[in-house]
């Protein structure tokens, strides 16, 4: 991914959110949110159905550039939109799982975060 379409996909996650919040807040202040047992919760529960998948394909940006392939990029992000903090953490699993084979040399965290997967 380019820096412009980084720019431009965090720009409309931004703006996304401060609108919803916004809307979520002056339908009911957080305050008075009572879970989804009455009316007006469903607009917190919509605010927060936008955080949760703004932070799933926030994650994917990141798995979009570790994977070369188009077949894990496909199935990764399906899996991260149907399943959420599951698939997030089990991709993350099995990145930490590669750094056991790392160099005495190498700074894992570099390699885990910056390195492509062949």
């Amino acid at each position: 991914m380019n820096r412009r379409l980084l720019i431009a996909l965090f720009a409309l996650i931004l703006i996304s959110m401060i609108a919803v919040t916004s809307w979520a807040s002056w339908v009911q202040p957080v305050w008075e949110w009572t879970g989804l047992k009455q009316q007006p919760n469903h607009a917190w529960t919509i605010a927060t159905l936008f955080d949760a998948y703004f932070g799933f394909t926030t994650f994917y940006a990141w798995v979009l550039y570790k994977e070369n392939r188009w077949t894990p990029r496909i199935l990764w992000f399906v899996a991260i939109m149907a399943l959420g903090n599951m698939a997030m953490a089990s991709y993350m699993l099995k990145e930490l799982w590669k750094l056991r084979g790392s160099s005495a040399g190498d700074d894992p965290m570099q390699t885990l975060l910056v390195s492509k997967n062949g």
